[in-house]
């Protein structure tokens, strides 16, 4: 190691045997596992034969969305599900200068993060059980929200990215049960 306190963008050393690592999304080194996300998401796309897409995610720090678009040849659309779209614009900023950067959607309804609503609760239930597809219940019933809010103004063939995580949907659920005047 030339330095214990190395610095490489949001990562430093802080010996031989420890790596700090900033909390959240927002690093440079998630480019690589995005850009084959992209690439996944290209070979899919080419072989569904799908014309005109459009993705949309919603975001905490917006890094997947950013390099998303970085290396995407179609448009990325993303809403703030951690702050407003201020915040997330900088997000966007602080990871690069000149973009491209992806649109970001304003929903009506302005959502506190890790609030409970029952609104989109509703929302989350209604999608499972017409997809048949379980979403996250932090970050994509507030994606869900927005987007079909803007779905209509949007043009081309819709793309959802799914925030994985339903794991953590177990302890949502019992937040939502231990209010059981919202359910």
């Amino acid at each position: 190691m030339e330095s214990k306190q190395k610095q490489k963008d949001s990562l430093s050393v802080v010996d031989e045997y420890s790596l700090h690592v900033e909390e959240g999304g927002r690093q440079s080194e998630a480019q690589v596992g995005i850009k084959i996300l992209a690439d996944e998401l290209m070979a899919d796309i080419q072989k569904a034969n799908i014309q005109n897409p459009y993705l949309f995610l919603p975001s905490g720090t917006g890094t997947t969305a950013l390099f998303l678009q970085k290396y995407l040849p179609f448009k990325v659309f993303t809403c703030s599900c951690v702050g407003d779209e201020v915040y997330l614009q900088k997000q966007f900023e602080l990871l690069s200068q000149n973009g491209p950067f992806p649109t970001i959607l304003k929903g009506t309804q302005k959502y506190h993060y890790g609030k409970l609503y029952v609104k989109l609760y509703v929302l989350w239930q209604e999608i499972k059980e017409k997809m048949g597809i379980e979403f996250d219940l932090m970050y994509d019933p507030v994606g869900w929200s927005v987007f079909l809010e803007h779905i209509d103004s949007l043009v081309g063939t819709p793309i959802y990215i799914h925030q994985g995580g339903i794991l953590g949907n177990i302890s949502m659920i019992e937040r939502y049960k231990r209010k059981t005047n919202m359910l």
